[in-house]
């Protein structure tokens, strides 16, 4: 009988593979800025990196990027490492928050501060899995109250949307394909730039843009006839590269802030009150807003905004319906019909009728 003799144990490979090679842009981005800091011998940037790296969206990572290089500043410039924070220092974080102007000259919207303190904390609960901190600062950070009922998009008026969409078909072909999708489709800005010109698709009958939103959900959205015309005027035979690029020839992909400020350009052409601060966003709004107006089911919008929970999509209705029945307008009625009437009964100064 033959005896059985294990292997040798196979060698190592002397070729070591670094798992940070595996993680998204935006993380390897984070993890290289932090290690100009602290250094490749600290933990803080590959456990930040590891953080962005869990996001599934590229949406939420590179907006927890900005959040925690934010916080990391922050914490930085009081020389405290951020794995050594503690309460009073998220506490301080929270006021400076409240307090600091973002672009517009304002500070941020109560929303904007309270999603930043949850990413903080997000980063605090991945960190204390790994044990490298003992305890989340920022848990019992007081957050700012968020009304539910508010929104602080922009909205407009259908006049409004119709003559910006006017002035994006006026403009440019990239122009009015990107304004009808944001408007026809409620997409979000950052899923149409993100996607490639060869996806754009057919199903059941639609033609159809694979929508990756936030947490990394997947959904076809259609294209209804006017935008699809829009697109396909605007793609002619190029089937290959990003679906929006820059204008220069090349095929770059067009930015999130470039196509904001060209918004801006073409709602100053159109006309709109709030162009110096209009953004894509106020596109979404309007597809919520205007669907609901024209006895669009409140479930049908919310499927299609993917919303989960039908009081965030009824907030950009709420809003319009406040402003549009408000009391203020029947009680200054009332009061300029009172003073037409007294201006007609009083006497011209010259005495005369």
């Amino acid at each position: 009988m033959t005896a059985l003799v294990p292997r040798p144990s196979a060698e190592l490979s002397t070729d070591r593979h670094d798992p940070r090679d595996d993680w998204p842009d935006e993380a390897r981005a984070l993890a290289d800025h932090l290690a100009e800091f602290y250094g490749d011998a600290d933990p803080l940037p590959t456990i930040a990196g590891g953080w962005i790296a869990r996001q599934k969206s590229r949406h939420t990572r590179r907006a927890y990027v900005r959040t925690f290089k934010s916080w990391e500043e922050y914490a930085r410039s009081a020389s405290i490492h951020p794995l050594q924070a503690k309460l009073p220092l998220a506490d301080a974080y929270a006021k400076h928050l409240a307090k600091t102007p973002t672009r517009n000259g304002k500070p941020p919207a109560e929303t904007t501060q309270a999603q930043a303190l949850a990413a903080a904390g997000s980063f605090y609960t991945y960190a204390a899995r790994l044990q490298a901190v003992d305890s989340d600062p920022f848990a019992a950070v007081l957050r700012p109250y968020v009304d539910p009922d508010y929104s602080p998009t922009e909205g407009m008026t259908e006049e409004e949307t119709a003559r910006l969409i006017e002035a994006a078909r006026d403009w440019a072909p990239r122009s009015y394909a990107l304004v009808t999708l944001l408007y026809l489709t409620g997409a979000r800005v950052d899923e149409l730039l993100s996607l490639d010109a060869d996806q754009l698709g057919y199903n059941h009958g639609h033609r159809t843009l694979p929508l990756t939103q936030k947490g990394g959900k997947k959904r076809p959205a259609p294209v209804p006839p006017l935008a699809l015309d829009a697109l396909l005027g605007y793609l002619g035979d190029r089937t290959d590269g990003p679906l929006f690029i820059t204008d220069t020839g090349r095929l770059r992909r067009w930015t999130q802030p470039e196509a904001w400020k060209h918004l801006r350009v073409l709602a100053r052409r159109a006309g709109i009150p709030q162009a110096a601060t209009i953004k894509p966003h106020t596109l979404r709004h309007q597809f919520i807003t205007d669907n609901l107006a024209n006895g669009v089911p409140l479930q049908d919008v919310q499927d299609a905004v993917s919303h989960s929970d039908p009081r965030t999509t009824q907030r950009y209705n709420r809003r319009r319906r406040q402003l549009d029945d408000h009391p203020a307008y029947s009680l200054a009625a009332k009061l300029a019909a009172r003073l037409d009437t007294e201006e007609e009964e009083t006497p011209s100064a010259t005495g005369r009728d």
